[in-house]
């Protein structure tokens, strides 16, 4: 069975996103990522967490917006010869608009193809793994325990 892969997956399905844009995240932009990060997540990163990771000249942090509103936030860093995507939010009231997907085929494109993708998540989020699928990310193993607030596993996948 032949992998979908991003860009495929994201032209079978239209978005009611209509191209919001998608560009880099800066620091002007942490109280809204922080005050998403809270909703989002039961263990929320810190805001020096999101200062450290953009202050990283390796990564790629983006942001979707429409107008002056944060819709979502992506934190991806690179390790020698992968990029790991860290953290991927939407904002409870854009949730199943495609913001998330929509960050995700921006981030392949700006990783330029040579270095493969992987992430972690929550074997409980059967919702973010059905998109992660749909993208072309497969599960490649489980990290037990991975999750400190409640000792969940991790579903790793990766996307090459």
């Amino acid at each position: 069975m032949r992998s979908v892969g991003v860009s495929e997956a994201l032209s079978k399905k239209p978005s009611e996103v209509s191209a919001a844009p998608v560009r880099r995240l800066a620091y002007s932009d942490l109280p809204a990522v922080i005050s998403i990060e809270r909703r989002a997540f039961p263990a929320p990163w810190s805001l020096a967490m999101f200062v450290l990771e953009l202050s990283k000249p390796s990564g790629i942090c983006l942001a979707a917006t429409e107008g002056d509103e944060l819709l979502g936030y992506l934190v991806c860093s690179r390790y020698d010869r992968v990029w790991h995507l860290m953290n991927v939010a939407v904002a409870p009231q854009h949730r199943r608009r495609g913001v998330a997907s929509m960050l995700i085929a921006r981030l392949v494109e700006e990783g330029g193809g040579e270095l493969p993708f992987t992430l972690e998540v929550r074997v409980s989020n059967r919702e973010a793994i059905a998109m992660y699928e749909r993208l072309g990310f497969r599960s490649a193993g489980v990290r037990p325990r991975y999750y400190q607030d409640n000792g969940e596993d991790a579903l790793i996948m990766w996307l090459d």
